[in-house]
């Protein structure tokens, strides 16, 4: 895609409105565990998270979705998310509890990045050898 035409279509679009979306839900996640709302506190100490550790996660989320939302560090902001995400998913794994939710939204954040910067998948577009 040219740089001319590149912000133009509408997979730059879709990325770009599902980048800002997904980083609203793990800023709306944060506040929930910084407000420590019934269902969350309850669900975050039955995975052995309570008090000062909850308070970590919210800021490790707040700080995730920040760097996601910003176009200078987006691509450290994927990699923190995924950080992120990869240990919920461990956490439900852990605690015998499906890892779906969190694997669902880990695999919206790449998509979302993968539409909005196509080239992040640079590897995957060569021929093979």
């Amino acid at each position: 895609m040219s740089t001319s035409t590149r912000g133009t279509g509408v997979r730059f679009r879709v990325g770009t409105i599902l980048i800002y979306l997904l980083a609203l839900v793990l800023v709306g996640s944060a506040f929930a565990k910084f407000a420590q709302t019934p269902k969350v506190a309850s669900q975050m100490t039955m995975l052995g998270f309570d008090g000062n550790k909850l308070i970590l996660i919210a800021i490790l989320e707040i700080a995730s979705a920040i760097l996601f939302a910003l176009t200078r560090t987006r691509s450290f902001g994927l990699l923190m998310v995924s950080a992120y995400l990869g240990g919920a998913i461990a956490t439900h794994v852990g605690h015998n509890q499906p890892p779906f939710q969190p694997a669902i939204v880990l695999a919206l954040f790449w998509l979302a990045a993968w539409l909005r910067h196509p080239e992040m998948l640079w590897g995957m577009n060569r021929a093979s050898s």
